[in-house]
């Protein structure tokens, strides 16, 4: 008893260390001081230990972190986001983002200060977490006015550190509203830029965060994925809690589960190839924002209710492969294949399929009784 006592107590600490923050100190040879940083993993980071996350970086960690935290933990709970690991650099205690994010005035680019602390992040401190997390290839970096227009810089990269930028009123350096703009433009690997302003948003800055969204509306291209926002009625401050749902919502709106909007707009007026739009949803996934996980049962369900609406039930032959790779041992790749027969009238092959899916596991709404009961139907079909 006191075995399983202690292995509960073990295993409430593990989930406890995950689910809180952790300071962690760096000692940085670029910068030549300590630099203090949170980490906070995700709450099923113990569980698989092959599973890796999305990378956040947090600039201005000491009032962006924990809104940020919060608006992860909701969307997750929710599903509608992925867990990520988020790390919140302090910058605020004698006020270093001034120095973190010095750049020349000149030629635009970080300048003493600020270019050892861009080499601090790429070459110490990200490759540090990718030694001692399981960190994913997908990278996001967040900013507020000045570290917002740093981040920025890690763009004139020929192949960026990070892969989405949340730039929320940005302090732009020199020739940044166009230089930004031609460098979205020419870099070849997918990004995801989302950019914020305010009505209440500093004149000065306000000017150029507009010539700079002009700009990279402007831009064609696909592998770019770019969202700006303008709240009315919100200040230079405020506008950081509008726009960070906004943001992450954004990045990650391949991520959700089908929607009744995407499902009403996108899939049921497609002519054909429903399957096909749900297995590219979840490629997508996994190619963007490299997350690999299981189509949802829900979204499974989604285009079920798509090939019934549009009566094209040759497309369960295509969906059942698919719930078979997914869910090899529920019934959900039978009762597909026993559907279309039952829509297709043959009620033999229909039974032979229930009886079939009446073997395997339930899943969902699938039970046995549901499969029996059916087999049963059919039965009295073919008489």
């Amino acid at each position: 008893m006191m075995k399983i006592y202690l292995k509960l107590v073990l295993a409430f600490l593990a989930l406890n260390l995950y689910a809180q923050p952790q300071t962690e100190v760096f000692s940085s040879k670029k910068l030549g001081v300590d630099r203090e940083f949170y980490v906070k993993l995700p709450a099923s980071y113990g569980k698989d230990k092959n599973q890796k996350f999305p990378l956040m970086i947090i600039l201005d960690g000491e009032y962006l972190f924990e809104p940020i935290q919060g608006a992860l933990k909701f969307g997750n709970y929710w599903d509608d986001l992925p867990e990520v690991i988020i790390v919140g650099i302090n910058q605020n205690k004698n006020e270093e983002r001034y120095a973190d994010s010095e750049y020349d005035e000149e030629n635009g680019v970080p300048h003493e200060t600020g270019a050892a602390f861009f080499e601090f992040l790429g070459t110490e401190l990200v490759p540090y977490l990718e030694k001692n997390y399981r960190i994913a290839p997908f990278k996001i970096v967040v900013g507020h006015d000045t570290t917002a227009g740093f981040a920025n810089f890690y763009l004139y990269k020929d192949n960026p550190l990070f892969d989405a930028y949340i730039i929320l009123s940005p302090e732009l350096a020199p020739d940044m509203e166009t230089r930004i703009a031609d460098r979205l433009n020419t870099i070849p690997k997918n990004i995801y830029y989302y950019l914020a302003t305010a009505d209440g948003d500093l004149k000065k800055m306000q000017d150029r965060i507009n010539a700079l969204d002009a700009n990279i509306k402007n831009i064609k291209k696909e592998s770019l994925s770019y969202k700006f926002d303008s709240f009315i009625g919100a200040s230079h401050y405020s506008l950081v809690l509008h726009a960070i749902p906004n943001a992450l919502y954004h990045f990650f709106s391949v991520y959700q589960p089908i929607t009744t909007t995407e499902f009403n707009e996108k899939i049921v007026k497609l002519e054909y190839g429903y399957v096909e739009y749900l297995s590219k949803k979840y490629e997508t996934l996994e190619k963007s924002l490299t997350i690999k996980m299981p189509i949802r049962l829900n979204d499974f369900k989604a285009i079920e209710a798509a090939i019934l609406k549009n009566k094209a039930y040759n497309e369960f032959d295509e969906l059942s492969i698919l719930a078979r790779k997914h869910y090899p041992k529920s019934m959900l790749a039978d009762y597909h294949l026993a559907l279309m027969y039952e829509k297709k009238e043959d009620f033999k092959r229909a039974q032979k399929y229930y009886i079939s899916a009446f073997q395997k596991e339930p899943i969902g709404d699938l039970n046995k009784d549901m499969m029996f009961d059916k087999s049963e139907e059919m039965k009295q079909q073919m008489k």
